[in-house]
């Protein structure tokens, strides 16, 4: 969503743009993309992640791509097989290169049992970023993070929302009877991959714990990924709804109440800024999008960082105050009206900018 947004804003501020990613699947990229233009290169399954693709091309070919559209600096978003070819080949071409660091790969490894890799995916993604005019991160916490361990030129790069997209709006009663969800029957909603550093078990304890409170109560999970299978077996019970988009994704946010999220690994979490915008009370740890919006107890709930106790106890207590769910949800609403793209945007270009005129 904030690449998307990202490659849009420019175009409508008169940018030409030029993308270059995998191809996610067949047929993909047989349509032409409205204001930029786009080049698919081969993909491949992310290992035990099968259902995205990482990209892969030839050097000669994104010189051939570049030497085409003559690119006045490249922004590589993305650290997989494609991204550290575009690094080589862009300093080879001595283009300016800026990069964005969205997703923490290297706190990954103890999810799909390669936590010795940690600090090898650490040093390498320093490696990588170093070699970049300017890394975009999405959080003072996790510049400080990053500063500790040596990675250089750092800037903020703040995330927004489309609170015309995700708004209370969308809330849809046929879909919530389709759970089985009457007016009166809160509805828990998680969205986002269904992946091992998710921390999915969590929010399935915290569900089974409040259904004591409310036992008529619906759990609806919408997205996918590599855990999907297991937990249906374990849990059949609960409502799976896929990998949802646009529109529709916004009514599968308007339609529920509550929005957990247990995940401990992200960088900063997007899902919580537009469920906030769909009218929904979060509850999350203190860090990454949470920390940073959400007051507890007036815009949603927070519990402390890694803390499983803390966030089951709080899951209980929200559920015990049902009476203040509507001032909560209308609060979370009105900060995410505040998230603009527009300043987000021009503060990007600035920084671009900026990052593109300094020396080497």
């Amino acid at each position: 969503m904030t690449l998307n947004r990202l490659v849009n804003g420019l175009n409508k501020k008169g940018h030409q743009v030029h993308v270059i990613r995998p191809r996610q699947f067949k047929g993909d990229g047989e349509q032409t993309p409205e204001g930029y233009t786009e080049s698919l290169v081969t993909g491949i399954p992310i290992p035990g992640y099968d259902i995205l693709k990482m990209g892969v091309a030839g050097f000669n070919s994104l010189k051939r791509q570049w030497k085409t559209f003559q690119p006045d600096v490249i922004h590589i978003a993305t650290e997989g097989p494609l991204g550290w070819q575009a690094l080589y080949s862009a300093r080879r071409n001595k283009i300016p290169i800026v990069s964005s660091f969205h997703t923490n790969f290297h706190s990954y490894g103890k999810h799909y049992k390669l936590g010795w890799l940690t600090n090898v995916g650490l040093a390498g993604l320093k490696y990588f970023h170093n070699k970049t005019r300017l890394t975009l991160i999405p959080s003072e916490g996790l510049r400080e993070d990053l500063k500790k361990v040596g990675f250089k030129n750092l800037k903020i790069m703040g995330r927004g929302v489309d609170t015309e997209l995700f708004s209370p709006a969308r809330r849809d009663q046929e879909l919530r009877k389709s759970w089985g969800a009457e007016t009166d029957h809160p509805v828990l909603i998680y969205v986002g991959r269904l992946a091992g550093e998710k921390n999915i078990p969590l929010a399935v304890k915290a569900y089974e714990k409040v259904l004591t409170i409310c036992p008529q109560m619906k759990f609806v999970l919408v997205g996918d990924g590599p855990e999907r299978a297991a937990i249906e077996k374990a849990h059949p019970e609960l409502i799976f709804a896929g990998m949802q988009r646009g529109e529709d994704l916004a009514r599968y946010y308007a339609s529920g109440d509550v929005f957990l999220f247990p995940s401990t690994t992200e960088t900063f979490g997007n899902v919580v800024t537009e469920a906030m915008a769909s009218g929904l009370a979060v509850l999350g740890y203190n860090y990454a999008a949470p920390g940073k919006y959400i007051s507890d107890g007036e815009n949603g709930w927070l519990a402390p960082f890694d803390d499983s106790e803390a966030f089951l106890k709080q899951s209980e207590h929200l559920f015990s105050n049902r009476e203040n769910w509507p001032e909560i949800r209308k609060e979370a609403r009105k900060t995410a009206e505040n998230l603009s793209w527009d300043a987000i945007l021009e503060n990007y270009i600035d920084d671009v900018e900026e990052a593109k005129s300094r020396c080497e």
